[in-house]
């Protein structure tokens, strides 16, 4: 395969790149940053420089790939993840804008297919969504209905991976945490009752290979490791794989006054399973939970 992967220099997109090259695909990764350049060369990807909101550009760079297959992971998420709801408006807009110019240009450069990248724990939300992450929920689903429609009306084979929380040793989000427990400073939540999809990013690219190889078209997977925990056990996890105390307890309140929008998050209840994911597209997580991946971190670092 010949695959432009835009987004290329994320948390996602480094070890795809990574997984594509080692898998003897041919491989453009985009970025915005002419510094990650080098480093995407030294992955084994030709790197395009370009922002996937100006749509003339992001075409004749992707008509110049000559791609076969285009996946899309466009974020623009903070290092330390969104604390409030104005951190996920450059988000939002390359979940709108910049799908609709992704898929056209993709499309005219003659792409068979193309894979979407959206997040379980917004797309999971019901109707009612609380009014701090409604324009990120909207995002969501302009992307994934933009992806499906194309596939339904046979301009590409589409198809929508919704991703658990990424955690590895590369994640800015996951150092974070790390260093966050190092300093008590990631609690857990009295009374914690939140169950969290999660998956490491390792599991995320190897899903995301195999639904560009054998993954029906117009199919939408949950790409999640076996068993959701709830956000207090995930510090607990953070704290034994940084090598640091047991988190101190707090109640929900405090982190929703310090960061609300994070605070949302973390006491959601979204049991999704990969039971679909594993059916169709032959694929299993190496790291059935969270615990498992970070007990494997630590035992890298050390």
């Amino acid at each position: 395969m010949n695959v432009f992967v835009a987004g290329g220099s994320g948390a996602i997109g480094v070890p795809l790149v990574r997984a594509l090259v080692a898998g003897g695909h041919q491989v453009t990764a985009s970025t915005r940053s002419s510094a990650n350049a080098s480093m995407l060369r030294s992955l084994g990807a030709a790197p395009a420089i370009v922002d996937a909101l100006d749509a003339d550009a992001l075409t004749r760079a992707v008509v110049a790939a000559h791609p076969t297959h285009v996946i899309h992971q466009l974020t623009a998420l903070p290092k330390g993840g969104p604390r409030s709801a104005k951190d996920l408006i450059p988000t939002n807009r390359l979940r709108i804008d910049g799908t609709r110019h992704l898929l056209a240009a993709a499309i005219a450069a003659g792409a068979r297919r193309f894979i979407g990248g959206s997040f379980a724990p917004i797309a999971a939300l019901s109707a009612d969504v609380p009014a701090d992450v409604k324009d990120a929920a909207a995002a969501v689903r302009s992307m994934e209905s933009q992806i499906l429609d194309a596939s339904r009306a046979g301009a590409i084979e589409g198809i929508v991976l919704r991703y658990g929380m990424f955690y590895g040793p590369e994640c800015a989000s996951t150092i974070e945490m790390l260093t966050m427990a190092r300093r008590r400073m990631l609690p857990r939540i009295r009374g914690d009752r939140s169950l969290l999809p999660s998956i490491h990013v390792d599991d995320a690219a190897r899903a995301t290979v195999a639904a560009l190889e054998r993954g029906p078209a117009g199919s939408t997977y949950d790409i999640v490791d076996d068993e959701p925990a709830s956000f207090s056990a995930i510090a607990q996890a953070v704290a034994e794989a940084a090598g640091a105390p047991a988190p101190i307890a707090l109640p929900l309140w405090l982190p929703r006054l310090v960061a609300p929008l994070m605070a949302r998050m973390i006491s959601l209840r979204l049991p999704l399973s990969n039971a679909k994911a594993r059916a169709a597209l032959g694929w299993q997580p190496l790291y059935p939970s969270i615990h498992q991946g970070l007990r494997q971190l630590a035992r890298r670092a050390a």
